[in-house]
């Protein structure tokens, strides 16, 4: 083989591996979002929390969400580990099967919503929200309104970690080390 080839080859390989090492940095920093059937589905393999965007296509705040929140890297990483992260349109269309109940979109006026993101938000509609919910799906607590990254990964963090089942929030919050924290 000449040195040439040889050449040519490792740097295809280098620009390959490249290429691999950039595609799973890029994963590891945003959100591995899923539908909720999917969710439901590896929650079977592996119990996990479940965390909901309740979002809509028009909602200007929801997609300041995204940019802003669901786009930070340490958010992406805590929702990925701690969670099955869940992107959930309220107005889609698409009938949802789950234990026994299929959930559907109502039409109402010149939009609708789904009978799923009613009962996740508890028939109060605001978007964005966002719903915990706990391995067994009971709902752990539901966020209304834009979230900065830093508060949202406060309360992600408190929820993920199950310190809500032990200690009040303002307990924890004085042992929370948030990664938004400027060092001195």
């Amino acid at each position: 083989m000449g040195k040439k080839l040889v050449i040519q080859l490792l740097a295809g390989l280098i620009v390959t591996c490249t290429g691999i090492v950039k595609v799973w940095a890029q994963n590891d920093e945003q959100v591995q979002w899923m539908t909720f059937e999917e969710a439901v589905e590896r929650s079977k393999q592996e119990k996990r929390k479940i965390f909901i965007d309740v979002y809509t296509d028009w909602c200007g705040w929801c997609k300041v969400m995204d940019r802003k929140t669901f786009s930070n890297p340490a958010v992406a990483k805590l929702l990925n580990e701690e969670y099955y992260p869940v992107k959930f349109n309220a107005e889609q269309r698409e009938d949802i099967s789950y234990k026994g109940t299929t959930f559907k979109y109502v039409a109402y006026g010149g939009r609708g919503v789904h009978q799923l993101a009613a009962a996740l938000l508890q028939n109060e509609l605001s978007y964005p929200s966002v719903v915990f919910l706990n391995e067994d799906f009971a709902i752990v607590h539901i966020m209304k309104g834009f979230q900065q990254a830093p508060q949202f990964h406060k309360v992600a963090s408190y929820i993920g970690g199950d310190h809500y089942k032990t200690t009040r929030m303002e307990a924890w919050e004085a042992e929370y080390r948030s990664p938004f924290a400027s060092t001195p």
